[in-house]
């Protein structure tokens, strides 16, 4: 199993301005300490799991792009980009810039949206139906491959449109760079993932993770697509202390919510956790640190991490 860390918020002190020091030297720890992955949010404003509509917010690939430049190692992605922010033969000039500027170590990742207060803000128009919107996202993903794949691209979808399109460079990886479909839903989601991605992204309890994935393979199976050539990863936000004592007292001084969406625990505990994602079928576990407790992540690198190196 391989890890990786989530960037889900912004909140590195009290000044904003030095937010994006703050993340790159996350970013470079991360990738000095085993970690294989760094992913931030495509979003706006933020997400009420994680914290305040008004707290400070970085756009996403404006801090990729910078990330990409320094750091030498870690895959960067966003997790995950909304289908309506950006065209996507834009979105895929930007990605192609991002894959050059890392040197090849982008993973595109998108989904279908679905923070409609976002949209309204920003005034892009938010379909109500679900099954709209991820069609949008298949016909966006085959946009986006093409643009990256030919030398022009000429591509007339219901939903999107490009005319004898040039995008140079492309990407250094090649066909192109990796494309994770985040979400879970069993009867469009993860048949767009069998369809056309490269790694899928789930949330949930081990239990549910191992469900998305036998959802995954019958998808697989239907469309003719070989299980096993899709990352598997789960997203999971953790605050770990050393013990119990410590636990009760982080819970008080962060404070951690009753209704955290995520995972307090010892480090047995989360170690216990982490093994029975494992036994669930993840491959790369993607976890964020709630208010971004530099201790959750040491405990992890230096604890957690090596039950499971190998």
């Amino acid at each position: 199993m391989r890890f990786g860390i989530h960037n889900p918020s912004w909140l590195f002190g009290s000044d904003p301005a030095g937010i994006f020091d703050a993340v790159k030297a996350k970013a470079q720890w991360a990738e000095n300490h085993g970690f294989t992955w760094f992913s931030v949010m495509d979003h706006l404003i933020q997400i009420g799991n994680v914290g305040a509509p008004d707290e400070p917010f970085m756009e996403g690939w404006t801090v990729l792009s910078g990330l990409a430049a320094v750091t030498s190692r870690i895959r960067l992605a966003t997790l995950v980009s909304s289908v309506h922010y950006r065209n996507p033969a834009l979105l895929a000039k930007i990605a192609a810039g991002v894959d050059q500027i890392s040197g090849g170590r982008l993973t595109f990742g998108i989904g279908a949206g679905w923070f409609e207060t976002e949209y309204r803000q920003y005034g892009w128009e938010f379909p109500l139906r679900p099954a709209v919107r991820i069609r949008q996202m298949e016909e966006a993903v085959r946009l986006i491959k093409s643009m990256w794949t030919e030398k022009r691209t000429t591509f007339h979808g219901k939903y999107f449109q490009a005319q004898d399109a040039i995008l140079e460079p492309k990407p250094v990886q090649k066909p192109h760079p990796p494309v994770m479909i985040g979400g879970g839903g069993e009867q469009l989601t993860l048949r767009a993932v069998a369809r056309l991605a490269d790694a899928c992204n789930v949330g949930g309890t081990p239990d549910m993770v191992r469900h998305k994935y036998e959802v995954l393979h019958r998808h697989c199976e239907a469309e003719g697509r070989t299980y096993d050539e899709i990352e598997r990863t789960n997203v999971i936000s953790f605050v770990i202390a050393r013990d119990e004592a410590a636990l009760a007292a982080k819970r008080r001084n962060l404070p951690v919510p009753a209704n955290f969406y995520g995972v307090a625990g010892t480090v047995a505990q989360i170690t216990d956790l982490v093994g029975r994602y494992r036994d669930a079928g993840v491959q790369l576990l993607i976890s964020s640190a709630y208010k971004n407790d530099s201790e959750t992540l040491e405990l992890l690198a230096a604890d957690v991490m090596p039950e499971f190196a190998g």
